[in-house]
C-alpha cells in the first residue's frame, strides 16, 4: 500500500501534458500486468490509474474488480464485457459506446485474484471519499476503518474540507487522527496525534496505541539498541525453562531433552548391545544416561544438549528484552501516557455503567418483589405462586399486542389491564385457598406451590411452549449511548422510571389513605386493629389483590425485553423471596434497599466472572445466607408488635 501511495506522488509531479492521455492508452502502457495481475505487479498500474486524473477510472477499477473487464486476444485492447444470447457484447471503454457482439472465445476475461481485488479496493476508496454519493462516501470510509493503512492518510486528509455531511466529517477527522498517530510523517505531528486519542474512549483509539506499542522479544548480548520496553529479569518477570527456550528459537542454542526424546537419541546407537561400549543394562541410572549421551555428542553421532552448566552460562551471556517495533522514543513514550490516562479513564466509565446495570436489574427485582413483599408482611404468607403472577402479567400484554397493533397504544392499555387480571386472579385465590389456611405455613407453601404448577400448565394449555413475543414501541429501541463505554438501553430506563413511579404510587397508598392506614395497622398488630373496627380479612384479601396486580405490571414490564413463557415466573420468584428477606418483610423501603443489595451484588460478581452465569447467583445465595446471620430481620425491620412475631 505504501508502495502504491509513493508512486501516486511520483506520478502527480509529471507535466500536465501525462494526464491529457485516454485511458484505453494508459491502460495499454500497463498491458501485461492488467490483463495478468498478480498482487506483486499490479501495483504500478494502480497507481498510474490514480494519478491520471482521469473520471472514468473509478468506473473501470469497479469493473475490473467485478470480473467484467476484457482484454481482445488480438490487439490487447481492453473493452466492458456482458454476455448475452447472441456472444459478447464489448463496450469501449473511453467512449461508453457498444464496439460490436462477438464470439467469447475472441476475448478474454480478466479475472483479478483476492489479492489484487484488494488492492483495486485501496486504489478505489480514494474516489469513492469524494464521491457525490453519501453512501458510498461512507462505506470508502468503513473501509478504511477495517484496513488502516498509511497510503490512505494523504486521500483521507484531501477530502475532510469539502466533506458537506457533519456526522462523516467527524468521523473522516477521528480516522485521520488514529492514521495520522500511526503512520504520521514526523513525530510532532503524531504526538499531538496521540495526545488527542489520550481522550478517546473508543475501541478503535485504544487499538491503536496498542498497535503504536506492540513489542517484541530481542535477545542481546548486553544493552540493546532498539527502543527498549522492559528488560527481563530471570526468575522474576520469566522462569529460567522459558528464557531459555527462547534463547533455543533466538540463537540456535543445544535444547534442552527430555527423558523419551534421551532415550529415544540412544536407542539409534545401539550395536551389539552397548551404546558407545556402554552395556545397555547399565543405562537404567539417568546420569549414565546423560553421560553416554555426551560421549555420542563428542563423536559427532548426535546434537548438542543443554546441561544445567550450559543453562546457566547461556542465561548469564545473553539479555533478553521486550523492544517496541516502533523506534522513536519520543512516540512511544506520549502513547505510553495517552495508554494510561485511556485506562484509568476506562476503568471509571466501566464502573459507571456496571452501576447503571445494578440499578437496572434492581429495578427489575423490585418491581417483582414489592408484591410479595407487601403480601408476605400483611398476611405472613408465602406465596409460591407469585411468580406466576407476572407470567400472567406479561401474557396479558401479549394478548393485548394482538388486538392493538399499535405497540404504544397496546402498552398503554396493557398496564392497567395486566393490573385488574393479576389483582381480580390474587382476590379470588385468596378467598378459595389462602384464607383456609392462615397460621399454617407449610400447607399455605404446599398449596400455592401447586397453583404455581397448575397456572405455568393452563399456559402451556392456552399459549403452547414456544416463547411469544412482546414487543416494545419504537421509542424504547435501542439504547442511550453516553461515550464508547457506559450506555443504557431505553427499555431498562422504562423499566427504572416505572420502579420509581412504583414507589412513589405505594408510598402515598401507605401513608396517604385510609386503605395503606388500616394495611400498616394489620401489619403491625392484627388484633388491635380489629379492636378498632376494621376488618382484617378484607384488609388481607384487597392487599392480596393489590400485591398480585403490582406483579401483573411488573410482568408486563418484564416481558418487553425477557422471553414471554409460562416459566418465566420461576426465573424471579427466588429473587423476589431473597429481595424480601434480605430488605425487611413487610417495608418498601426496605424493599427497595434489597432489590438495590441483590442486584450490585449480582452484578458485581458477574463482572469479576463473566463466563459463569450461575457463580453469581450461588455466591448471593451464600451471600444472604451469612447477611440473615447478622440482621434476621433484613435492612431495615418492622417496628411495633409485629416486630416480635
Amino acid at each position: 500500500m505504501i508502495r502504491i501511495f509513493i508512486m501516486v506522488l511520483a506520478l502527480m509531479c509529471l507535466p500536465p501534458t501525462a494526464h491529457a492521455q485516454e485511458l484505453q492508452s494508459l491502460l495499454q502502457d500497463h498491458q501485461k500486468s492488467i490483463a495478468k495481475p498478480s498482487r506483486k505487479t499490479v501495483g504500478p498500474a494502480l497507481a498510474a490509474l490514480v494519478a491520471s486524473g482521469l473520471s472514468n477510472v473509478p468506473e473501470f477499477l469497479e469493473n475490473w474488480q467485478a470480473k467484467e473487464v476484457y482484454s481482445r486476444k488480438d490487439d490487447g485492447l481492453f473493452f466492458y464485457g456482458v454476455k448475452s444470447t447472441d456472444g459478447l457484447v464489448l463496450t469501449d471503454i473511453d467512449a461508453k459506446d457498444v464496439v460490436a457482439t462477438v464470439d467469447p472465445k475472441t476475448a478474454q476475461q480478466i479475472k483479478p485474484n483476492g489479492g489484487v481485488r484488494k488492492e483495486i479496493a485501496s486504489a478505489l476508496v480514494q474516489f469513492q471519499l469524494s464521491d457525490p454519493d453519501l453512501t458510498r462516501r461512507t462505506g470508502a470510509v468503513d473501509a478504511i476503518a477495517r484496513n488502516m493503512a498509511g497510503s490512505m492518510l494523504a486521500p483521507l486528509m484531501g477530502s475532510i474540507d469539502n466533506e458537506p455531511d457533519a456526522n462523516l466529517k467527524a468521523r473522516k477527522e477521528k480516522l485521520a487522527n488514529y492514521l495520522n498517530a500511526r503512520f504520521g510523517a514526523n513525530s510532532e505531528d503524531r504526538i499531538a496525534s496521540i495526545e488527542k486519542i489520550a481522550d478517546d474512549l473508543s475501541v478503535d483509539g485504544r487499538a491503536i496505541l496498542s498497535q503504536i506499542l506492540a513489542t517484541k522479544f530481542e535477545v542481546t548480548e548486553g544493552a540493546t539498541k532498539a527502543n527498549l520496553a522492559a528488560t527481563f529479569v530471570v526468575g522474576k518477570d520469566i522462569s529460567r525453562s522459558e528464557a531459555y527456550d527462547l534463547l533455543v528459537s533466538e540463537k540456535g542454542l543445544p535444547p534442552v531433552l527430555s527423558d523419551n526424546e534421551l532415550r529415544l537419541a540412544l536407542e539409534d546407537h545401539v550395536e551389539g548391545g552397548k551404546i558407545a561400549g556402554i552395556p545397555i543394562a547399565q543405562l537404567n541410572d539417568l546420569t549414565k544416561r546423560n553421560t553416554v549421551y555426551d560421549a555420542l555428542v563428542t563423536e559427532g553421532l548426535v546434537p548438542e544438549r543443554a546441561t544445567d552448566a550450559s543453562i546457566d552460562a547461556a542465561l548469564n551471556r545473553y539479555q533478553i528484552h521486550n523492544v517496541f517495533l516502533e523506534q522513536d522514543r519520543a512516540v512511544t513514550d506520549a502513547a505510553v501516557k495517552a495508554q494510561s490516562s485511556v485506562q484509568t479513564r476506562v476503568g471509571v466509565n466501566q464502573f459507571f455503567d456496571l452501576s447503571l446495570d445494578a440499578v437496572s436489574l434492581a429495578s427489575i427485582y423490585f418491581l417483582a418483589a414489592v408484591g410479595l413483599a407487601i403480601t408476605f408482611g400483611v398476611m405472613g404468607v408465602i406465596n409460591m405462586a407469585h411468580g406466576e403472577f407476572i407470567m400472567m402479567g406479561a401474557y396479558t400484554g401479549y394478548v393485548v399486542q394482538q388486538f392493538v397493533p399499535n405497540y404504544t397504544a397496546s402498552l398503554i392499555v396493557a398496564l392497567p389491564l395486566a393490573f385488574i387480571v393479576t389483582f381480580a386472579a390474587g382476590v379470588a385465590m385468596e378467598r378459595l385457598v389462602i384464607r383456609w389456611l392462615y397460621n399454617r405455613p407449610l400447607e399455605t407453601l404446599l398449596a400455592t406451590f401447586g397453583i404455581s404448577i397448575a397456572l405455568q400448565q393452563l399456559a402451556k394449555n392456552i399459549f403452547g411452549t414456544q416463547a411469544r413475543p412482546l414487543t416494545s414501541p419504537g421509542w424504547l429501541d435501542g439504547a442511550w449511548i453516553i461515550n464508547d463505554v457506559v450506555q443504557i438501553s431505553y427499555i431498562r430506563i422504562a423499566i427504572f422510571v416505572l420502579a420509581l413511579l412504583f414507589l412513589g404510587l405505594l408510598l402515598f397508598i401507605l401513608k396517604k389513605t385510609r386503605l395503606g392506614l388500616e394495611v400498616r395497622a394489620v401489619t403491625q398488630n392484627p388484633r388491635m386493629a380489629a379492636s378498632m373496627g376494621i376488618n382484617p380479612d378484607k384488609i388481607k384479601m384487597m392487599t392480596f389483590g393489590l400485591g398480585s396486580g403490582i406483579a401483573g405490571i411488573a410482568g408486563v414490564a418484564i416481558g418487553l425485553f425477557a422471553k414471554v413463557t409460562s416459566e418465566m415466573g420461576s426465573d424471579y420468584i427466588v429473587q423476589s423471596f431473597m429481595t424480601v428477606v434480605v430488605g425487611g418483610v413487610g417495608n418498601v423501603w426496605g424493599t427497595l434497599a434489597g432489590a438495590a443489595m441483590i442486584g450490585t451484588f449480582q452484578k458485581g460478581v458477574e463482572w469479576l466472572n463473566p463466563s459463569n452465569t450461575l457463580a453469581a447467583q450461588t455466591y448471593m445465595i451464600l451471600f444472604i445466607i451469612l447477611f440473615i446471620q447478622f440482621r434476621p430481620k433484613g435492612i431495615i425491620a418492622l417496628k411495633g408488635r409485629a416486630a416480635g412475631d
